[in-house]
């Protein structure tokens, strides 16, 4: 049973940062975007799916110093494939300041 409320645990918390991704595209992302003439349209989930890892991440980082014997949150920074996920979830929020537009 112990394992199972570490794995519901894990899900809510992956949960509850989508849901803040989502709230943080719609309402911080999206009036910064149409500020410098983005539009705000297309596959706006790829947006909100980078805006949402990046808090992932933050959310990680915070905890390794918060729970310092925290095996997940080692884990995850070690992992090359969490910070190859965090660079291109960066690109996906920044690139349409480079281009002028929402490229996807």
């Amino acid at each position: 049973m112990n394992e199972w409320s570490k794995a519901v645990a894990r899900l809510m918390e992956i949960l509850a940062i989508l849901i803040v991704g989502l709230f943080f595209t719609v309402y911080i992302l999206e009036p910064i975007y149409e500020h410098f003439g983005i539009k705000f349209m297309g596959n706006v989930w790829v947006n909100w799916f980078g805006v949402s890892y990046i808090l992932f991440a933050l959310y990680t980082l915070i905890a390794i110093f918060l729970f310092k014997n925290s095996f997940i949150c080692k884990h995850r920074l070690k992992s090359v494939l969490f910070w190859l996920t965090f660079i291109a979830a960066n690109y996906v929020v920044f690139v349409p300041f480079v281009k002028g537009e929402n490229p996807f």
